[in-house]
């Protein structure tokens, strides 16, 4: 039997929590570059210490940031996969999920910011793939690979077939970062529909002949 959670460790985890919220607010609006551990500080109180105990550096703080913001898309990602009945109906609940997800306005917000300001802070882009898009590519493999292993894809490394799909939905995307488009009702199942249309007629085997081979 495992022992309760301390009222410690709740107030630990409470702390924890509104720090990585203050970072994320403050990333969001003053950039990685505007953003410091003392300003924080003066946002949250407490001593120097205490900040430091919980993160050792802004670097380790944003990378908190990103598993926050992506925290809820990785843990629905693999039922999303799971649940479809049939590959296309999972790759069109991918795309679905992908869309919503890279177009909420925090999603937005934390990619024009990472674009804007990894030349600088290189280590900003690989703890952005590390924590949010390699998992996504890293999962979305795995589910095409089993799909392979059917017949029901293409003998290619599902890898690659994972960075067409996402590169396929991260075309939208770009639109919206630039503001030349808007989301409109039902434009994101209209987009995730033809998004797995073209991948499976690229990759598909029946789409391939390869099925009479």
């Amino acid at each position: 039997m495992e022992p309760a959670t301390t009222r410690r460790e709740i107030r630990k985890q409470d702390r924890r929590e509104a720090i990585v919220d203050a970072a994320r607010a403050s990333f969001l609006e003053q950039g990685y570059a505007g953003t410091s551990m003392s300003g924080l500080l003066k946002t949250l109180g407490g001593s120097k210490a205490t900040l430091w105990s919980y993160f050792r550096s802004k670097e380790e703080l944003f990378a908190a940031v990103i598993e926050q913001v992506s925290a809820s898309f990785r843990s629905e990602l693999g039922g999303v996969l799971g649940s479809a009945t049939g590959l296309e109906a999972g790759l069109i609940a991918f795309c679905r999920r992908f869309l919503l997800t890279i177009g909420s306005p925090d999603a937005v917000a934390t990619w024009r910011m990472v674009v804007a300001e990894s030349g600088r802070f290189p280590e900003l882009g690989r703890i952005f793939y590390d924590r949010a898009a390699g998992f996504t590519e890293t999962t979305l493999s795995a589910y095409l690979a089993r799909h392979v292993a059917t017949g029901e894809l293409r003998s290619e490394d599902p890898k690659i077939m994972a960075q067409t799909l996402i590169s396929l939905c991260a075309g939208r995307h770009n639109r919206l970062l630039w503001g030349v488009d808007v989301e409109e009702p039902g434009a994101i199942d209209l987009q995730a529909r033809r998004f797995a249309d073209v991948f499976m007629r690229a990759y598909g085997v029946a789409a391939t002949g390869e099925a009479s081979r």
